[in-house]
């Protein structure tokens, strides 16, 4: 069976991933007078009464502020939190996020900010603060870890199964079983005894990876980024080396760790004792990620591109399969129309070429063109990667691979799925600044041993 479908449903997530770190910035960024901002953040299950209730006292305990403008700001601020609130009649399902008050521009101007939405994954948190400033610690907490992993808890009494998604933990099943414990008793009767006890640990491990892959396969594989065996007893090590334990899940399993209870207490010790291997687990995907890129490189397949007008090139052919973007990729999509002639084009531009006013006459006239519309080229292509059929990857430049991605090859790629001769879309003098740094870049790296 085919996996797009979840390489479309990953992308999907590091949109709303991505939009959520573009939003955290900007948050992060504003700053007001006095304490007019309001952090109001609801957890699933909330009730939407009990916060309006809360914030009519709070209304109450403000009318009491003496200066007369902090004063106006903060109720003003109250009551726009109380409007947003009479849009829902109940909380959604993954919980309710409300930033609003008066921000203070750059030019010194005051603003009005009112954003509400619904996280994409679940936020355990309850927070209503009232600051100078927006609290978006709980949004990073939701960015930490966004993918789920699976635990299965094992020893004697019985076995645990559950999942962990950034703080959210979830029990999905758990059974008891009673198994012999060895004894000196049974005379005659000890190597049946002992074959008993065999058979039914045996039938346990049989019964735990049979509901291991009833819980964590979904459309013929796993639905979990990786999965994490504990257990006090021998047990967890039996399961992983059984032919019994699906060969899928076997293959995702990230670590064995040792507890020392079962149940829901172990389930808990579970997760702290894997923490550090699952922070890992991103960071060495994206290694993953960038490392085919350079191997297609290496052996010169031609199933690659990079720059910015080579592979907005590629991807209007539709020969991108995967698209690789930094996260801070700092070009901006200019549309500019000539007022002559009324002509338009699209100009990519990175911060150092927006600053040149040439970028921005007509070739030939030298005459001044209007900036119709501008947007990050990260925002068009988060929108846009659809229907250009290609996944979209993001990547950071935290591993040895992404930051020389990011410098190298100006932050922008993609492996293809068929080999292209980018010379073909050359015109004479036609390379751009950042096209032509990475061309150079390339033959450094060429030479780098650490990536051939």
């Amino acid at each position: 069976m085919s996996d797009k479908p979840n390489q479309a449903e990953d992308s999907d997530k590091q949109v709303e991933i991505w939009k959520i770190k573009r939003l955290i910035k900007a948050l992060e960024a504003a700053r007001g007078n006095g304490t007019s901002m309001i952090s109001l953040i609801m957890p699933p299950k909330d009730q939407v009464a009990r916060v309006q209730k809360m914030l009519g006292d709070e209304f109450g305990t403000a009318s009491n502020i003496k200066n007369r403008v902090n004063r106006q700001s903060v109720l003003g601020a109250i009551t726009s939190a109380q409007q947003r609130l009479k849009l829902y009649n109940k909380v959604p399902p993954n919980g309710l996020v409300v930033y609003t008050g008066t921000i203070v521009t750059d030019d010194g101007k005051e603003k009005k900010l009112n954003i509400d939405f619904e996280p994409f994954k679940p936020i355990n948190t309850s927070l209503y603060l009232c600051d100078n400033k927006f609290h978006t610690e709980a949004l990073n907490e939701l960015l930490e870890a966004d993918q789920k992993y699976g635990f299965i808890v094992m020893d004697g009494n019985g076995s645990l199964f559950g999942t962990l998604s950034g703080n959210t933990r979830e029990v999905l099943h758990k059974f008891t079983v009673d198994l012999p414990k060895k004894h000196g008793r049974g005379g005659q009767s000890a190597l049946r005894f002992a074959r008993l006890r065999t058979e039914k640990r045996h039938n346990y491990v049989r019964k735990v990876a049979e509901t291991a892959t009833q819980f964590f396969i979904s459309g013929d594989r796993p639905n979990v980024a990786g999965l994490v065996l504990a257990g006090s007893a021998d047990f967890k090590n039996e399961l992983n080396g059984s032919d019994m334990f699906d060969q899928r899940l076997g293959a995702v399993v990230l670590a064995v760790v040792d507890v020392s209870y079962g149940g829901e207490n172990g389930f808990n010790q579970a997760i702290e004792l894997s923490a550090d291997t699952l922070a890992n687990v991103k960071f060495v995907q994206e290694k993953r990620l960038i490392s085919k890129f350079f191997d297609e490189i290496s052996q010169d397949t031609g199933k690659f591109v990079f720059g910015v007008k080579d592979t907005k090139a590629c991807l209007e052919m539709g020969a991108v399969e995967t698209l690789i973007v930094w996260e801070n990729l700092e070009v901006d999509r200019v549309t500019l129309m000539n007022p002559v002639t009324g002509d338009t084009e699209v100009k990519d531009m990175t911060r150092e070429q927006a600053a040149d006013e040439n970028n921005f006459r007509d070739k030939e006239t030298k005459g001044e063109l209007e900036v119709q519309e501008k947007m990050p080229l990260l925002e068009w292509l988060a929108n846009s990667y659809k229907k250009f059929g290609c996944n979209l990857e993001f990547i950071t430049n935290k591993s040895q691979e992404g930051s020389q991605f990011c410098r190298g090859f100006g932050g922008i790629g993609g492996i293809l799925r068929y080999s292209v001769e980018m010379t073909d879309f050359e015109e004479p003098g036609d390379f751009d600044d950042g096209d032509e740094k990475a061309a150079k870049d390339e033959d450094q790296w060429d030479s780098d041993e650490d990536f051939i």
